[in-house]
């Protein structure tokens, strides 16, 4: 089994920055691709970025290029995600997850593990 446990998130203003941590335990880390999506209330979950374990390998939403930055240490187990001239409609829970298949997914039904998520919330 692998354990995936968000931190990170919180209230900032519109502009601001945040850094979203994804702290990775149970299984090798390093042979997963992870990734990052986000659920606004009333909205479906939708793709935000994705890495795979070398690094070499991203992908990014149309909607975060140029301001969100995902990246990880594997020596840490941990993935991040950087996100900077945050807007209001970056409010949502962000949730990271990992598959096994180490490639830049967009689809949520080809992850295999999920963390319960951190709400960020952004004011205008």
């Amino acid at each position: 089994q692998v354990q995936l446990v968000e931190s990170g998130g919180g209230l900032v203003q519109a502009g601001g920055s945040l850094r979203l941590s994804c702290a990775i335990s149970g299984r090798t880390f390093s042979y997963y691709a992870m990734g990052w999506f986000r659920q606004a209330p009333g909205k479906e979950r939708e793709f935000v970025a994705a890495i795979t374990w070398s690094r070499r390998s991203t992908a990014y939403a149309d909607s975060v290029k140029g301001r969100f930055t995902i990246s990880r240490d594997n020596a840490e187990n941990t993935v991040y995600l950087r996100m900077d001239s945050l807007k209001p409609e970056d409010t949502a829970v962000y949730l990271c997850a990992a598959n096994r298949a180490n490639q830049v997914y967009i689809a949520e039904y080809l992850y295999d593990y999920w963390g319960q998520g951190t709400q960020v919330t952004v004011s205008s």
